[in-house]
């Protein structure tokens, strides 16, 4: 199989073979083996977004045309492939190939299966259950394969989420917003989608974590390779609660190109996108351009007419790209749900005094047994509090907010204060 040992390959596809399909991939054949193995290999051969390889996979089916590539064929005879008027003309396929060329190695399609199986990630193909088929709205320019790590259910729940982006360099009042936006649509059935950098991004995903929501984290990488580094420890929250997804095979790191074009799936796997707080030319409005060339819902979130960190978001609105939005229930109409989602009584004000007491007795129990200098894990923090494993980490995820709690790749620690916009 394209020169390697079947039986090989044939096991590391099932090692990542969709969970859904657990039972049923003892029992694929082999063109159904081959497919996925050449997404997986076509995944680190081709570019994220590059629409000559989607035009070749969509023509030729992916073994074929990595067959293609394998056995160099020539632009012309590429192009043949496409049969009577192809899309693509012989530059562009002679361009193509020079680009694909230097990265065909079956080592290396080996290594990130192996690498993916190790870290228990999964390899989600077109067809698959659980395969987003909103993505397939970016046409030729749809992901070949996605690598995902995390449960089933928040991958499943991308039909109902809502993209919450924003600057990197957020401002108290933008992460300010931001906690309120994305616990206020978890409370409303929303999955939070973002790309879990630093400012907006990692408070969408805390929020929704903290809220007992779903999130889902694009990547611009492998989804080995957590990144930003200070966000290893909320990436592997999420993978616990949550979902990372990548078109990036394991072992891939994340580039400036690869961020922009990740933005593409942030915007075609949601409902809808909101940015809440962006500069002239931060990244996010990528995102927001994406979500309105794809004919989605687009929102943004005003800010002060003296804030640098909120021009982006103005432009937006003046352009008339993006409708204004204040809160929860403004986001929320972008893009009703099919049904009714009742928010839970936890959001609900009537019994909020008799909460309050009882959210406030179960932090003061996990700040009483966390350390300034010895970080603990959730597990021993439920012992010495007494609390369960699950009500720590949520209690964690809203001192995290307040600025009370911090996480650290060895555990958590106790911090020294409220955040100052807390």
């Amino acid at each position: 199989m394209f020169g390697l040992k079947e039986a090989e390959v044939s096991q590391l596809v099932r090692d990542v073979s969709s969970d859904e399909l657990t039972e049923a991939t003892a029992a694929l054949d082999r063109p159904a083996i081959e497919d996925r193995f050449a997404r997986a290999a076509w995944t680190g051969i081709a570019e994220p977004g590059d629409g000559i390889a989607g035009l070749a996979i969509a023509a030729l089916g992916a073994p074929r045309a990595l067959a293609a590539v394998v056995e160099r064929w020539s632009a012309q005879q590429l192009v043949a492939a496409f049969g009577e008027n192809p899309p693509v003309s012989a530059l562009e396929a002679q361009q193509a190939i020079e680009r694909w060329q230097p990265r065909v190695n079956s080592g290396s399609a080996l290594i990130a299966l192996r690498q993916a199986a190790r870290y228990g990630a999964r390899l989600r193909v077109p067809g698959d259950e659980l395969w987003p088929t909103s993505v397939d709205d970016l046409a030729r320019h749809a992901p070949i394969a996605l690598w995902t790590r995390g449960p089933d259910d928040a991958l499943a729940s991308l039909s109902r989420s809502i993209a919450l982006v924003g600057a990197r360099a957020a401002t108290g009042y933008g992460e300010h917003v931001t906690l309120e936006s994305s616990a206020g649509l978890v409370d409303r059935g929303y999955t939070i989608v973002s790309g879990a950098a630093y400012g907006i991004d990692g408070m969408a995903h805390r929020a929704a974590l903290a809220s007992g929501g779903l999130t889902v984290a694009f990547l611009a990488g492998g989804v080995d390779r957590f990144y930003p580094s200070g966000h290893d420890a909320l990436l592997t929250r999420i993978v616990e609660a949550g979902t990372v997804i990548s078109e990036l095979p394991c072992g891939s790191p994340p580039t400036k190109w690869r961020f922009l074009q990740r933005n593409r799936l942030i915007a075609a796997a949601s409902l809808a996108t909101v940015v809440l707080e962006a500069g002239w030319r931060s990244g996010s409005l990528n995102t927001a351009n994406h979500a309105a060339d794809l004919s989605r819902p687009v929102g943004a979130v005003p800010g002060p007419v003296t804030s640098a960190a909120s021009t982006g978001c103005h432009k937006l609105i003046r352009d008339q790209k993006a409708t204004c939005v204040t809160t929860p229930e403004e986001m929320a109409e972008l893009a009703p749900l099919p049904e009714a989602v009742p928010i839970p009584s936890s959001a609900l004000p009537v019994a909020a005094d008799s909460r309050a007491v009882h959210r406030d007795f179960d932090g003061t129990r996990v700040l009483d047994a966390l350390s300034d200098r010895a970080a603990r894990q959730a597990p021993d923090l439920a012992a010495r509090s007494g609390l369960a494993v699950a009500d720590v980490r949520a209690v964690l995820g809203r001192l995290e907010l307040d600025g009370r709690a911090r996480e650290t790749g060895r555990g958590w620690l106790k911090s020294k204060g409220r955040r100052a916009d807390a």
